[in-house]
């Protein structure tokens, strides 16, 4: 694979001007505004939302989970997390157990991980060859095509911390009680291929494109750029409440 332009040679850190308390106070802000749209989502029935979230481990995706969409109606969201494939998902294609998890009109599903381990780790562990990884980035656009040509917004997050931060929090996690069950001995050693990811990562950026990197070294200034974008996106689509009764 030709190399790629480095999208990932940008700070994980917050701007110069950050600062907490205003983040803070406009994520709750934009918390709020989300449900709103999103009650009027569920109601209009024609549009649905796939959130997107990779990262490495210990990146924070749980907590953008849990922080960033904590204002939505609960009914109307669905998060999946996509890990080894089983005996049943392996005697399908790669996208099989994803395509039945894709949102409903109306609602939000959340990948936490998603299609594209299916790129990493093989990738990573030369388990396929090049020309296998380069045709299931192919099959993912269209998979991404045919979702979005049948309304389905696809955004799509890489949440970017530093080699070191995530040092720090595994070292957080191992003495924590309450998030040691999250630590797993085989982060260490995925954690010593950190190279690998990041080129691979910069060749998915290239020839996957749509995606938002989101520095997240500082976790306030993770959710406050997701929640931004989620808001934004959600502003454009003008979701209606239906004038007339259903039925």
């Amino acid at each position: 694979m030709s190399k790629p332009k480095n999208k990932l040679n940008i700070s994980t850190l917050p701007h110069e001007n950050f600062s907490e308390v205003d983040c803070l106070r406009k994520t709750d802000q934009y918390i709020k505004k989300i449900g709103n749209f999103q009650d009027a989502m569920m109601a209009e029935q024609k549009t649905s939302i796939l959130i997107v979230l990779q990262g490495m481990d210990a990146s924070g995706k749980d907590g953008t989970v849990k922080k960033v969409f904590s204002g939505i109606n609960p009914s109307g969201i669905n998060v999946h997390s996509f890990k080894v494939p089983t005996e049943e998902e392996f005697s399908h294609d790669f996208l099989w157990r994803l395509h039945k998890k894709t949102p409903s009109k109306g609602t939000i599903t959340i990948f936490n991980r998603s299609h594209y381990e299916d790129i990493l780790v093989p990738s990573v562990h030369a388990l396929k060859d090049e020309e296998t990884i380069k045709q299931r980035m192919e099959d993912i656009n269209c998979f991404e095509k045919l979702l979005s040509n049948n309304n389905t917004i696809i955004l799509k997050f890489y949440l970017h911390i530093s080699q070191e931060e995530q040092g720090k929090r595994f070292k957080k996690r191992m003495s924590n009680p309450k998030k040691m069950w999250k630590f797993s001995k085989k982060d260490i050693n995925e954690s010593k291929l950190w190279l690998k990811y990041m080129s691979i990562y910069e060749i998915i950026f290239q020839k996957c494109p749509g995606w938002n990197i989101i520095p997240s070294d500082n976790k306030h200034y993770r959710n406050f750029l997701i929640t931004k974008k989620v808001y934004e996106t959600m502003k454009k689509c003008d979701f209606q409440y239906p004038k007339t009764f259903r039925g």
